[in-house]
């Protein structure tokens, strides 16, 4: 008998990986050191690019829902030791790295990044282009905080190359922005986006998140009407992550205020038909686009990759991250700064960086990555083009996960061919599951896993 989408996500709904890295973050080890760092960043990749990414930690006001490294203060000095410590950082990074390399996208993530005045603005992206090479037609973005932006915010932002802006709008209904300590009026953000657009951003991204304390589906369909208004260029819909045993200000949340599991699979649904007839492609996983974005071609190519900062065009670029917490990306290398602004200032004071933990990658870890990743990004995996490119025999390799994937095919998430395993509409909503079939730290003892958000 065929599962109604309500038993479907009661089923699937367990805890697992959003997979923005494999190995997941959890499994980084503080055995890896600054000397391992070092010999990652001066390993030749005459063929990679650079995207670079700073962290800027700080709030003016705590959210209840968020899931970040963040720092709410409304003392803005802290600010300025730790610009000084990013430069710092970056300067070491920088001496290690071929100075022939280009940096292909940059991007700025919080906290609240435009935290930062005007002027502090400009000196932190000097900074950066002082050390790197950034190229003309790179891909330059920021995430904002409407609530305390300014136009001269956006003006500092463009004059100083930024192209591309990513907009908290969370949920738009009064009663849902009081329960998270979020208070944003939609004149407020409408104010944000003319800016935005006069000013010459090539794109623009909203974030909503869907699962949130007093949500409905009728309060969340008018944000989801406003938003398409609104007419943003990308839209993330992320599932609320309830981690309290993590992020211990989400005590705050009252559990009982949470959406239950029919009301979130009606969310879910709402946001897939509201955006679908305004006009927007499902990426997969929280992201969608309109047809002509390049993260839709890219998709449609094939070339389509996933990190840190979600999907992205620039598979082939490493990640250069500076700041607390933040997270840099080689070929085969994870590494992860200290989390805490004391101990991230501290150790790049001492020794120029602050490697906390992090991960070099097995061949096998490399070929279980491009499998997942494959599965969220193109929604396909060929069996003999995989098999080819890493010179495995692709059912003899994957053959625990195949078999694990057979009780998602009976459900309909996926078809599996002869050569072939293809995500339905329905499996976009459990992209997640699918891709733990191919994890394989999952099948570790129990006692030994990570905790996880929950998949739906």
């Amino acid at each position: 008998m065929t599962s109604t989408p309500l038993e479907l996500l009661r089923k699937y709904s367990v805890a697992g990986p959003r997979y923005t890295s494999y190995p997941t973050a959890p499994y980084f080890h503080p055995g890896f050191n600054e000397a391992d760092w070092a010999e990652a960043l001066t390993a030749p990749a005459p063929d990679r690019g650079l995207s670079l990414y700073a962290h800027i930690p700080f709030c003016d006001s705590l959210c209840h829902y968020c899931g970040c490294n963040m720092v709410a203060t409304q003392d803005y000095s802290k600010t300025q030791p730790y610009l000084a410590t990013l430069d710092r950082e970056m300067a070491r990074t920088a001496a290690l790295v071929d100075s022939t390399r280009v940096v292909r996208q940059l991007h700025w993530g919080g906290g609240t990044p435009t935290y930062l005045n005007p002027d502090d603005i400009r000196r932190l992206m000097a900074m950066m282009r002082r050390h790197f090479s950034v190229a003309p037609d790179a891909e330059i973005s920021c995430e904002a905080d409407p609530r305390e932006l300014t136009r001269a915010h956006l003006v500092a932002l463009r004059e100083s190359g930024f192209n591309r802006l990513s907009f908290g709008v969370q949920d738009m209904d009064p009663a849902v922005q009081q329960a998270v300590n979020r208070i944003q009026s939609g004149a407020l953000i409408q104010q944000v986006i003319d800016w935005s657009r006069e000013l010459g951003f090539s794109s623009i991204n909203l974030d909503l998140i869907v699962g949130l304390p007093k949500q409905t589906v009728e309060s969340f369909s008018r944000t989801l009407d406003q938003v398409t208004v609104w007419a943003p260029d990308r839209l993330a819909v992320f599932a609320y992550a309830h981690v309290p045993w993590m992020k211990k200000h989400q005590k705050l949340i009252n559990e009982a205020d949470l959406p239950d599991s029919a009301t979130r699979l009606a969310l879910q649904q709402a946001v897939n038909e509201s955006l679908g007839a305004a006009g927007y492609v499902n990426i997969g996983l929280d992201h969608f686009a309109r047809p002509d974005d390049e993260l839709v071609r890219a998709q449609q190519n094939k070339t389509l990759w996933r990190n840190f900062q979600g999907y992205t065009t620039h598979k082939d670029c490493d990640i250069l991250a500076f700041g607390a917490s933040s997270i840099s990306q080689t070929a085969d290398v994870y590494m992860q700064n200290e989390k805490t602004l004391k101990r991230y200032q501290e150790r790049v004071a001492a020794t120029g960086f602050a490697v906390e933990r992090g991960l070099k990658l097995t061949r096998d870890d490399q070929i279980q990555r491009d499998a997942i990743t494959r599965v969220m990004c193109d929604l396909e995996l060929d069996f003999a083009a995989f098999g080819h490119e890493w010179g495995i025999a692709f059912t003899d390799y994957f053959s625990d996960a195949l078999a694990e994937l057979r009780p998602l095919a009976e459900d309909g998430l996926v078809d599996i061919g002869a050569g072939k395993i293809d995500v339905t509409p329905t499996g976009r909503l459990f992209l997640r599951n699918i891709g733990m079939c191919f994890d394989r730290y999952l099948k570790e003892p129990a006692g030994t896993q990570p905790r996880y958000s929950r998949t739906a």
